[in-house]
């Protein structure tokens, strides 16, 4: 049985704080071997200081961007881009959160978000005792849907797949290419009993200890799609006048 729930209590977090006594004080001791923490991304980056002074968030965003996937105007002004950061991770304004954040400043992700959720992971399990998985989670849109959910965008001690290839269907028919997103799928449930506004950053995953292993498994930078294999590199509008500015003569 799956079960997912996440505790009430974790106060506002400040650069330089220790987030494995956080997370120890909060869950006070209901951690079991193969529980999954779920940990919103913007608290590790509070923790590890990555506040970055910027009266213009546009100019923070353009400083994180690799490369520019998308750009729309909306009718009001706003300007909404969609690019690739230095991640990798493709997401609208680099994931430059300007919420909930001193007063001239921005926050950035964790420069390492594998290495934040490994460091929490080896914490928490010398803590307890316990062998418990650890994925930092952020929250992204989708291609095609409206609307977002949270994304694994580091992993520690977590498959984040689950490799279904070369077993078969309930009809016996192989399967040849289904490889499960489980480190997003877990994310995306703990969303569900996190929330947006409750204080609640931080969420117990349970009945998934088959997924947790060793510190050194791949961590979620390994979902992000290499540019080879990237069949949506660029936007609509900016794959047409890409390809009217190579034909010209």
């Amino acid at each position: 049985m799956l079960s997912v729930f996440a505790p009430d209590g974790i106060a506002e977090i400040r650069s330089g704080d220790d987030l494995v006594a956080v997370l120890i004080t909060a869950l006070a001791g209901a951690l079991q071997d193969g529980d999954i923490v779920v940990v919103t991304s913007k608290i590790v980056s509070k923790a590890e200081g990555r506040f970055l002074a910027a009266t213009d968030r546009e100019d923070a965003i353009t400083a994180e961007t690799v490369r520019l996937v998308a750009s729309r105007t909306s009718p009001s002004g706003h300007v909404t881009r969609i690019v690739e950061n230095r991640l990798g991770i493709v997401s609208a304004a680099a994931g430059v959160d300007a919420s909930n954040v001193p007063h001239g400043t921005v926050l950035l992700l964790p420069v390492d978000p594998d290495a934040s959720a490994r460091a929490l992971a080896a914490g928490l399990r010398a803590s307890t005792g316990a062998r418990i998985g650890v994925l930092i989670s952020d929250t992204l849109g989708r291609a095609w849907r409206e609307g977002q959910t949270d994304h694994a965008i580091g992993a520690g001690g977590v498959h984040v797949f689950e490799d279904l290839r070369g077993t078969t269907d309930a009809e016996g028919r192989p399967l040849a290419v289904t490889q499960p997103c489980v480190a997003d799928e877990l994310c995306g449930a703990a969303d569900l009993v996190k929330g947006k506004a409750t204080r609640r950053p931080v969420a117990v995953v349970r009945g998934r200890g088959d997924l947790v292993g060793d510190l050194d498994l791949p961590g979620a930078r390994s979902i992000v799609r290499p540019a080879e294999r990237d069949m949506f590199h660029l936007g609509a509008d900016e794959a047409f006048a890409a390809g009217q500015a190579s034909a010209s003569p």
